[in-house]
């Protein structure tokens, strides 16, 4: 056989970011699918592939779940761009079946997603064989994290059952053998190690990327999930890549086949330059309308609330985090409310907009009331208290664990209704000093109500002592509904600084 190439462009994890601006500034910014499509250069020895998450993640894509109602218009854009596969993320499915086929019934490209199956145990979305111009025959699989199972309401799931990835992207290889001369992995998932060292980064099983490499034997594998940039590079000879996400970059990947033997090489392409002027102007309208959408005064706080370096919104408490727990204890009833921020912190100014409201939360989470002993409570915190680490100078800095392989200042938790001293200088699980409720001290045996949202209920995020908590009440509407609600409860909002939380880096 002559020399036969393939290219790949590859996009994962754009969150619904398809026009270059983040919606929370004015201008430009070099962010989203059109700045990234503009680089996309296809012919028949092409592909054109995206790694699942584009349903959900920016006031966009509330958009057009809260107004339009569908997904139609993502599919056109994909549609637009030349996608020719795409698989499915765990936040795909946050607004359900129904939606997500809305997308899927729409879209050109074909979805591969070898781990979500029917309810007779049929592979709803298999692997497929494509045959490039030029002979060379790409056998294509794509498989999707199982901790959907975990983070995911159960009605948005119905009919389908997500299976173990590893497994099944084991068989699809299998039965590829023989019939192709590639074979590319499109994995909504990560690496649970280390890609140079091998060391372990997670005992979970979210990610298994590095397994996948390990045990498998699969040319490419393209990742996603982390929003970690991996570049490209051979692991156990696979050769693997991942893009960050909101659509910052794409991966452009290049596979040369020649008389049996294949080199892979990739390059790292920031979203950059001018966008398709047709792309912006048949879309226009669904822009516009967002914006409009977007810009209406929902209420009035007395003072704006600000984001501060993540470390030190832990660290020192923060307002926003305060008015979270405040509106999930007035939605709730709980005696106790435990919430967490974004990676990147949007604050709330005096006059607030729905775009403040979403960019502020941008999560789908609902809400879960569970009764929760004082043992719970204190088992939680001190999950809380593992985000704290010391340098090497004894200053204070976030811990390793919430930072690799994935960034996770959302795992800690800000809690309401108690309060807690954190003394770092000691060992992991008995950092918690103090820990006082209505100024008496907690005990293993006292009984609480906490409002947390689905995704900590689920136990995700390291909060394993969640698992087995009576479930006092389900709260079905979303977070970010509710903080709508909570304005129109109240015509200026006063939000109170309580200083619940200490933390000691020396002990006392």
């Amino acid at each position: 056989m002559g020399e036969k190439h393939l290219q790949i462009y590859f996009t994962s994890d754009l969150h619904s970011y398809i026009y270059p601006t983040d919606y929370r500034t004015p201008g430009e910014r070099d962010i989203g699918l059109f700045k990234c499509a503009n680089r996309f250069c296809k012919d028949g020895n092409t592909l054109v592939i995206d790694g699942g998450d584009l349903l959900q993640g920016s006031p966009l894509g509330a958009f057009c779940h809260d107004s339009i109602g569908d997904a139609e218009k993502f599919s056109s854009i994909m549609n637009s761009c030349g996608y020719d596969y795409v698989t499915l993320g765990n936040h795909d499915f946050n607004f359900g079946m129904d939606y997500l086929a809305t997308y899927l019934n729409a879209l050109d490209a074909r979805c591969v997603c070898q781990n979500a199956l029917n309810s007779d145990g049929a592979v709803r979305f298999p692997w497929h064989i494509h045959v490039l111009e030029n002979g060379l025959r790409i056998g294509i699989v794509g498989i999707v994290t199982d901790h959907v199972n975990v983070w995911e309401r159960p009605e948005h799931l119905v009919g389908l059952k997500i299976s173990e990835p590893f497994s099944a992207a084991k068989a699809a290889l299998n039965e590829m053998h023989g019939q192709v001369d590639l074979t590319v992995c499109v994995y909504h998932g990560g690496f649970e190690r280390d890609l140079t060292s091998g060391r372990v980064l997670s005992e979970s099983t979210e990610n298994i990327g590095y397994r996948i490499c390990q045990e498998l034997d699969f040319d490419i594998l393209l990742t996603g999930h982390q929003h970690m940039s991996v570049a490209g590079q051979m692991v156990f000879g696979t050769f693997v890549v991942q893009p960050s996400d909101s659509g910052r970059e794409f991966l452009s990947v290049r596979a040369v086949v020649a008389n049996g033997h294949k080199a892979i090489t990739s390059q790292t392409i920031p979203a950059s330059g001018e966008c398709e002027p047709a792309l912006l102007d048949r879309f226009t309208d669904m822009e516009k309308g967002a914006q409009t959408w977007l810009d209406v005064v929902v209420g009035h706080l007395d003072r704006p609330l600000l984001p501060a370096p993540p470390l030190v919104m832990a660290a020192e408490g923060n307002d926003i985090a305060n008015f979270f727990n405040e509106v999930q204890l007035a939605s709730s009833g709980a005696q106790i409310s435990a919430t967490s921020l974004a990676n990147e912190v949007a604050g709330l100014p005096q006059i607030v907009h729905r775009r403040d409201v979403l960019t502020a939360y941008p999560y789908t989470n609902t809400l879960t009331v569970l009764e929760i002993s004082g043992e719970v409570l204190r088992k939680a915190i001190e999950r809380s208290a593992e985000y704290f680490a010391l340098d090497d100078d004894g200053q204070l800095c976030v811990s390793d664990q919430f930072l690799k392989p994935k960034v996770e200042h959302y795992n800690f938790d800000y809690y309401a209704g108690v309060d807690y001293t954190i003394d770092v200088k000691r060992p992991i699980g008995q950092r918690v000093s103090s820990l006082m409720y209505h100024g008496r001290p907690v005990t293993a045996q006292d009984s609480f109500t906490i409002c947390v949202n689905s995704y900590r209920a689920s136990g995700a995020g390291g909060y394993p002592m969640y698992l087995h908590c009576p479930v006092v009440r389900e709260i079905n509407a979303e977070m970010s509904d509710l903080i709508l609600d909570f304005f129109k409860s109240k015509p200026l909002l006063t939000v109170e600084n309580p200083s619940n939380c200490c933390v000691l880096i020396e002990k006392v």
